[in-house]
């Protein structure tokens, strides 16, 4: 179930020193139409993605969601001139799930040709690799080798490697897990022969667990992008011009960076 919290419309402490490195908004403010597609409740909903720790923390303190999607958030509502509400959600299939109920108006999740049956997604702001962690005696030791009969990866259930893994792999066998989080569980609880996810939660996981190493290289690519849902084209090239704007001013760097997570990729300018 979504943990929901209220933010007021004004830009919060922690996102002063970006406003003010960024300057004013420099694309065309929005027209009433946009305002009322993106945000038809005067909210602007935001789906928060915990189960991605390079897009968004919940707060020690407060439990409010920190890091680069949430910024996006409050900045697009901040432009809206609407205040942004966020649901929480553990695992990005739920995020999906909850977009087919009609429950948030903007989410943070990987592009993805299942997902755009539902979603309008902008390019994407942040890319980060997909790859394996296995345990230290096992004997594989590259990418390629994971798919092969016998060999059952653990897998957050509708995530973005999910996903994709589902549709790339002939003969290993995923077995999935509510959670990226969890995955990783019951792959030491089943003694499965690999986790898939998120390269940088792994590598600090295997950092602080010697019993499990990450394989070298990666399966994908995974694009992190804006989404709206479907039906709301007339949001849509405000919400790409926003995204751009973003990456090109440094707001996205200084968000990833002050989140502690600043050796994820800015994503390039789009086409």
């Amino acid at each position: 179930m979504a943990r929901k919290l209220c933010w007021p419309a004004g830009l919060p402490t922690a996102l002063l020193g970006i406003a003010l490195m960024t300057g004013p908004a420099s694309a065309q403010s929005p027209s009433r139409e946009v305002v009322t597609t993106l945000a038809p409740t005067g909210t602007l909903r935001a789906a928060i993605n915990f189960g991605n720790t390079v897009l968004a923390q919940p707060d020690p303190a407060t439990g409010a969601p920190r890091g680069v999607s949430a910024e996006l958030a409050t900045e697009l509502a901040r432009r809206l001139g609407v205040p942004v509400t966020f649901l929480t959600f553990d695992s990005a299939g739920k995020v999906t799930d909850a977009g087919k109920e009609g429950a948030w108006d903007v989410a943070f999740l990987a592009r993805d040709p299942v997902r755009a049956q539902g979603i309008l997604f902008t390019a994407p702001y942040v890319v980060i690799e997909g790859t394996y962690m296995v345990s230290n005696a096992s004997p594989l030791q590259a990418v390629e080798e994971l798919d092969r009969p016998g060999t059952r990866i653990a897998v957050g259930r509708g995530s973005a490697y999910d996903l994709y893994l589902t549709r790339a792999l002939r003969q290993a066998e995923l077995v999935r897990a509510p959670s990226s989080a969890e995955a990783i569980d019951l792959f030491l609880r089943d003694r499965l022969e690999a986790a898939a996810g998120v390269k940088q939660p792994l590598v600090e996981y295997a950092r602080n667990h010697p019993a499990v190493r990450v394989i070298p290289g990666r399966f994908m690519v995974i694009e992190q992008a804006v989404g709206i849902p479907a039906g709301r084209d007339a949001g849509l090239p405000f919400v790409r011009a926003f995204v751009e704007e973003m990456k090109a001013s440094g707001f996205v760097a200084h968000a990833l960076s002050s989140s502690g997570q600043g050796d994820a990729a800015v994503a390039p300018a789009a086409d």
